[in-house]
């Protein structure tokens, strides 16, 4: 490495949490304009606010901002002549509303164009008509109601009332409640250019093209809208027995609001529809349901926007398609994919499901293709480099990268992959983190840090479980990817299901053995991290081995019977495992066998791993492990306003700060000194 990695941002937590990210890539209808979302620090520390970059298709001029908002944009879409259309808070107060302002173009000052209580939540645009269609989570205003609620949210606002009355399933996601909004559909054509360009030019006009249907259409639904402006094809959720939900696609008829299933299999979920470019067909993923004994699987599939029979396409393919785009001419598709650490794209014939890989390293995300089908716009990560625009050539070629808003960093490291044999002979695979001055003479501590998920894999930068900072510390990272990981095929996911406690416990023991046999690895100093399906492996290894000199566990299920019932999605959880699988599959049972050293977190407002969870592993450890006068090894830092993750920066720098402390009182021997990150509040001068 440079000797600017010695010196790099990692080394500093405030320095870390202001570097500047990339956050999302989009592409104008007309393949013209490359938008960039860049996030940084505001003024005063404690939190971020994103602005606009307009980006040069070939990667050589420099990227020109286009908002400067002190609260931050949010870029919603384009017209279909290319105008941005961004959302914002402007002014202050109750009364300051979400706003999507227009950015004309042609230059000019941007305004407002809609107006909505609860925001705009995606956007679609119809190329060749140029009508938009909007989400937005609308109150139901009674009777008479046309979408327009600022009136019931200002009424409701100012009674103080946050009372919500349920009459489905589920009431919880992720992070946020949901209702009394339900997620509404409306149309609008923009006005000419010269109506746009008055001194008070009109705001759009919407017109409420569903009406309230609450939970159907869900707050992160994905839709798509022809280029004739004439149908929508969107995600539609279905309820059924056992306060079970489904996932099917609909077409909707914009002129008059008819809603036809076109995907609908009570076995199967059907989500993420794309309709081909002469509107004719929707491409979409197809994940089936499933049951204690079987993983899902995950394809693609094709239908006819009248409904009918629904096709395969590549359906050998034993890797899980991700996102998928059209190319202009209508007969591929450009596919991401976990592939064995990494997330190439793929280009798919959709007649004859034949695939072509145009990546080769690092995990490609919010890709957008070109209208004349010659590029993929893309965000590349790799687990050393954080996200870059880059794009990628469609015929294979190659990959350039274009430039950034955002600053080159240099880690202080480096990563090397380390394999091992599974006790069933399948081949394992996982990075492995070095910092800098590892070596046979100076062994480094390792910290083994497992993967949420548990369908997922280290693949790609994460700024909120970023290696680097515990490199730059002096660990050594191990990263691996056990059974239930994707991007090594459906039996290696089938292997860990329904057995969390078997092989994916017996996985990460291999890998981390192969790991110590290097010589630059400290056998003697090893402690293991997790969040979330990492926080439940990192507590299960806490009661079946006491290898490990101590243990952090973020966002952790502990016990599967009270987990099932209580996280936001119950009814998957209920197709996953029996009671009696779970029963044998909790952390709980084995409390009394916990010696290690562990470091509890959890976020009061996690919805998907409930604080229960971690309240009761606290207590469970306390009450196992405490002394005459009440002391115990354990720690529990609990965040009261932060969710599944710890997002806002100053918490972020108490999380990493915590677990620094913890593991050199435990892994390196030192005194346990407690955080000023989370005692004392951070100076803005740092």
């Amino acid at each position: 490495m440079t000797d600017s990695a010695s010196v790099s941002p990692f080394h500093s937590l405030p320095d870390y949490v202001a570097i500047p990210r990339l956050t999302a890539l989009s592409l104008s209808p007309d393949g013209e304009r490359l938008i960039a979302a860049a996030q940084a620090l505001n003024e005063k520390r404690n939190g971020y606010v994103t602005s606009l970059w307009e980006l040069d298709h070939a990667g050589e001029a420099a990227p020109v901002r286009l908002t400067h908002g002190s609260s931050g944009e949010s870029l919603v879409g384009f017209t279909a002549g290319g105008d941005v259309l961004f959302s914002a808070k402007r002014g202050s107060g109750d009364d300051a509303l979400p706003t999507v302002y227009l950015l004309p173009r042609a230059g000019g000052e941007a305004r407002a164009v809609i107006q909505r209580a609860g925001g705009v939540g995606g956007l679609a645009t119809a190329r060749g008509a140029g009508t938009l269609v909007v989400a937005s989570p609308t109150l139901a205003a009674g009777e008479g109601d046309d979408g327009d609620d600022r009136d019931a949210a200002k009424a409701r606002r100012e009674s103080k009332v946050s009372a919500i009355l349920h009459d489905r399933y589920p009431i919880r996601y992720w992070d946020h409640d949901l209702g009394p909004r339900a997620t509404r559909l409306f149309v609008t054509t923009p006005g000419d250019a010269s109506a746009m360009a008055g001194e008070k030019p009109p705001m759009f006009e919407l017109r409420d093209l569903l009406g309230h249907v609450p939970g159907r259409f869900s707050d992160e639904a994905s839709f798509d809208v022809s280029a004739d402006g004439c149908v929508v094809v969107a995600d539609w959720q279905r309820h059924t027995t056992n306060a079970n939900v489904i996932d099917t696609v609909v077409r909707i008829d914009v002129a008059t609001g008819e809603v036809t299933p076109i995907a609908d299999d009570p076995t199967v979920s059907y989500g993420s529809p794309v309709l081909s470019p002469d509107g004719t067909q929707v491409a979409m993923s197809r994940f089936t349901v499933p049951t204690p004994e079987h993983a899902p699987t995950v394809d693609i599939a094709i239908v006819s926007i009248d409904g009918g029979d629904i096709r395969l396409v590549a359906d050998d393919w034993d890797l899980w398609p991700g996102g998928m785009q059209w190319t202009p001419d209508g007969t591929a598709l450009i596919v991401g994919a976990d592939e064995a650490g990494h997330a190439p794209l793929y280009r798919v014939d959709v007649a004859t499901g034949e695939r072509s890989r145009l990546t080769a390293h690092g995990a490609y995300r919010s890709f957008h293709v070109s209208a004349d089908g010659t590029f993929a716009y893309a965000l590349r990560s790799r687990i050393d480099h954080p996200d870059e625009a880059v794009r990628v050539a469609l015929d294979g070629s190659g990959v350039e990268i274009l430039a950034s808003p955002t600053p080159s960093i240099d880690v202080p490291g480096s990563v090397e992959e380390v394999t091992a044999t599974a006790d069933d002979g399948t081949l394992l695979r996982s990075f492995v983190v070095l910092p800098e001055g590892a070596s046979p003479e100076s062994p480094a501590p390792v910290l083994l840090w497992i993967h949420g998920g548990p369908l997922g894999s280290w693949n790609a930068w994460s700024w909120r479980w970023n290696p680097w900072l515990m490199a730059a510390k002096g660990y050594a990272v191990l990263l691996p990817d056990p059974a239930l990981s994707t991007g090594y095929g459906q039996d290696f996911i089938q292997r860990g299901w329904g057995e969390w406690g078997g092989p994916p416990f017996t996985d990460l023991m291999r890998i981390t053995n192969a790991a110590l046999d290097r010589d630059d690895l400290d056998e003697r100093r090893v402690a293991a991290m997790g969040g979330s399906f990492g926080g439940y492996m990192a507590n299960w290894v806490a009661g079946h081995t006491n290898r490990f000199d101590a243990i952090v566990t973020h966002a952790s299920l502990w016990d599967l019977d009270q987990f099932g019932p209580t996280t936001d999605a119950a009814y998957y959880w209920a197709h996953e495992m029996t009671p009696e699988m779970a029963t044998a599959n909790s952390p709980s049972k084995h409390i009394d066998k916990i010696e290690t050293p562990m470091l509890v977190i959890h976020g009061d407002r996690d919805y998907r791993v409930p604080i229960g969870e971690g309240l009761r592993l606290w207590f469970e450890l306390v009450r196992a492990s405490a002394d005459d006068e009440g002391n115990t090894p354990h720690r529990f830092l609990y965040f009261p306003d932060e969710n599944h993750w710890i997002l806002t920066p100053n918490n972020a720098q108490a999380w990493y700060a915590t677990v620094y402390a913890f593991l050199a009182q435990h892994v390196l021997g030192d005194e346990w000194v407690e955080p000023a990150e989370v005692t004392s509040i951070p100076s803005n001068d740092d």
